[in-house]
């Protein structure tokens, strides 16, 4: 049996279940003051994430969602990173979870000529943080984001990935 969750592209199957995760996570783990009506996009996720060169994906594990990730098309051949959560119980070295993902969505920027991959996160994330510098993510000052990158409120902390 695979010991690692199976990273499979989003379909709206998954839908409650990724709600659930996301908002768990921001609100019960890390006390951000987040609702579901903050986050519309979680309800239209086929027709806000996977469109042009944007995608979402979902960790599976036992037909349960234990993580997520998405790639939102900016145009430019850039994408903003979002929606990277992974379950308490999933992270770290025994699931790779986090690492999966990530590589899902660079791998799909990479086949789609995708040139950067931006991304904005809280500073409560400090093992994001860590994460994302670890896996070649350089940090940068929002004044270094294109125009059309779309800051949420609670992002103050950002990120670049050049795949050229």
């Amino acid at each position: 049996m695979n010991n690692q969750p199976v990273v499979t592209k989003y379909s709206k199957e998954y839908q409650s279940q990724v709600v659930d995760l996301i908002l768990h996570i921001q609100q019960t783990e890390y006390k951000i003051p987040i609702t579901k009506e903050d986050q519309p996009d979680l309800f239209i996720i086929e027709d806000f994430y996977q469109t042009g060169n944007g995608n979402f994906w979902v960790a599976i594990y036992n037909d349960k969602v234990v993580g997520t990730i998405s790639l939102l098309d900016i145009g430019n051949n850039e994408v903003a990173l979002r929606k990277m959560f992974v379950d308490k119980d999933f992270r770290g070295a025994k699931y790779k979870t986090a690492k999966l993902l990530l590589n899902a969505a660079i791998n799909w920027a990479q086949e789609h000529s995708i040139k950067t991959v931006y991304l904005g996160t809280t500073p409560q994330f400090l093992a994001a943080h860590k994460f994302y510098e670890k896996n070649g993510f350089k940090n940068i000052k929002n004044e270094e984001l294109p125009d059309n990158f779309p800051i949420l409120q609670v992002d103050k902390k950002f990120y670049k990935y050049s795949l050229t």
